[in-house]
């Protein structure tokens, strides 16, 4: 799978329902080998189960939109042990997984896949025109 934002996450962009700059976003490190996405039904945090998340939720901070991309400040991830981490998964916390949205899942990111091995993770976005992703 190549990175891409989940179908509902789409929808709540165009709707409105998405505020990058006010919503608390999140991110977790997760196994490919435990979650298979499917983003055009995955909707909400719940439907990750707990075995596929390797590391997190971290905070995303320094959120920016500049030129409709996505972007926020580099994230570490302290002390990850666990399986192989093939993905990232983006999502906005609403303080229960049964609603907290699904944004985006990353798997071609540079790094990944990466084998635990005690030590901190981090994640550094794209400096480019995309960030994160562009909407």
């Amino acid at each position: 799978m190549a990175n891409t934002l989940f179908d509902k996450a789409r929808q709540r962009f165009l709707e409105g329902q998405f505020n990058w700059m006010a919503d608390t976003v999140k991110v977790l490190l997760v196994s490919t080998s435990a979650y298979t996405v499917n983003a055009g039904t995955h909707e909400f945090l719940s439907d990750i189960s707990g075995s596929a998340r390797i590391a997190g939720p971290i905070t995303l901070t320094g959120k920016s939109t500049a030129g409709g991309a996505a972007d926020g400040s580099d994230v570490t991830f302290p002390a990850v042990n666990g399986g192989a981490i093939g993905a990232i998964v983006i999502y906005v916390d609403t303080g229960a997984e049964n609603t907290s949205p699904l944004v985006a899942y990353l798997d071609t990111a540079t790094g990944l896949p990466i084998t635990p091995n005690g030590g901190d993770i981090i994640v550094t976005w794209d400096n480019g025109t995309n960030k994160i992703f562009k909407v």
